[in-house]
């Protein structure tokens, strides 16, 4: 089954999940490939999609959604899966018990007609570069801490969670 893993970034973390997405996907046996959505020529020669996004403002980056939505015809007979990357693990406090009611946000911004088997949210990297003077601050002063905080662990058990329900439907 050829699967992409589709991905829209602006700091690289959605293109290190995406890669890692169709790594796991790959070893179960299936043909994936991780690519920028906005390169992707023909939607139609994919059986399966893994469709990912930065998350900016509870939404998905423009090249993302313009995907979605060019694409909507060849997508909704598909398997697609989708997942977000924001920062709700680099959250404290009251902060990141907010975090669960971003996933429904970030869906209100996508297409209607669209429906993905999954839908995740991952934390990526943030970076004191990545964000505006005041943005840090105000980052700091929500509790925000800089760092790392991809949790591979979960990618690879969600992507092999994909790897079998694409494998038991061939």
């Amino acid at each position: 089954m050829d699967v992409l893993v589709g991905y829209a970034t602006v700091h690289g973390s959605t293109r290190t999940i995406a890669e890692r997405t169709a790594a796991v996907l790959c070893r179960a046996g299936l043909t994936a490939e991780a690519r920028p959505m906005a390169d992707v020529g023909d939607a139609g020669a994919y059986r399966a999609f893994v469709l990912g996004s930065a998350v900016h403002g509870q939404s998905w980056l423009p090249p993302a959604r313009d995907f979605l939505r060019d694409h909507l015809d060849v997508l909704v007979p598909r398997p697609v899966f989708l997942f977000s990357v924001g920062m709700p693990a680099a959250l404290r406090g009251p902060w990141r018990r907010l975090a669960p009611k971003e996933l429904p946000a970030i869906e209100e911004g996508l297409p209607r007609d669209l429906r993905s088997r999954s839908h995740r949210l991952f934390s990526g990297v943030v970076e004191r570069d990545q964000l505006p003077r005041a943005g840090r601050v105000f980052f700091r002063l929500v509790g925000g801490r800089f760092g790392d905080f991809r949790d591979w662990e979960a990618v690879d058990l969600w992507a092999g969670g994909i790897a079998g329900e694409l494998r038991s439907g061939e």
